[in-house]
């Protein structure tokens, strides 16, 4: 039996990139690349359907990598749905010692909580669960994600 050797690693392109770096049939040229902008994205979103197990086993990576951000402030996890207990978020991975779990209170809306979060800085993230948003509650996230430099991921589950 002969033993196993690892090959040298190369650089990986991301995703996007590396598709089109090379083109797709002989002769044709790469499509352009996009240009990026000088601001970066403040509002994203990502919505999962499926099982309620699948959709946590896809959600825990990301926010796993969230979690043991660079950044010395928090992950900030809005009105997280109730399958996302401490339990969970140890057995997923994630840095809790990084992590503020709020739930709005009184008369105050999931939206205004997030956005209160994202303004005052403490939060290099802020993940949301909001449902579908309209575009006036897109425009208070990135405003507040801007006002405290922070990002703003709403997760849609389906």
């Amino acid at each position: 039996m002969q033993p196993f050797t690892h090959a040298p690693q190369q650089a990986q392109l991301p995703l996007f990139e590396a598709f089109l770096a090379q083109p797709v049939l002989p002769g044709l040229k790469p499509a352009p690349t996009l240009r990026k902008s000088s601001q970066p994205e403040l509002f994203s979103e990502l919505t999962l359907r499926g099982a309620p197990g699948h959709c946590q086993s896809l959600l825990a990576p990301v926010l796993r990598e969230l979690s043991e951000e660079d950044d010395s402030r928090w992950l900030t996890l809005i009105a997280p749905p109730g399958s996302l207990t401490q339990a969970w978020l140890r057995d997923a991975g994630l840095n809790r010692e990084r992590i503020l779990l709020l739930q709005p209170g009184g008369n105050q809306t999931a939206l205004q909580l997030a956005c209160e979060a994202l303004r005052l800085g403490h939060s290099h993230t802020v993940v949301s669960w909001l449902g579908t948003l309209n575009s006036n509650a897109r425009q208070q996230l990135q405003r507040a994600a801007a006002s405290g430099n922070a990002q703003s991921l709403n997760i849609r589950l389906g």
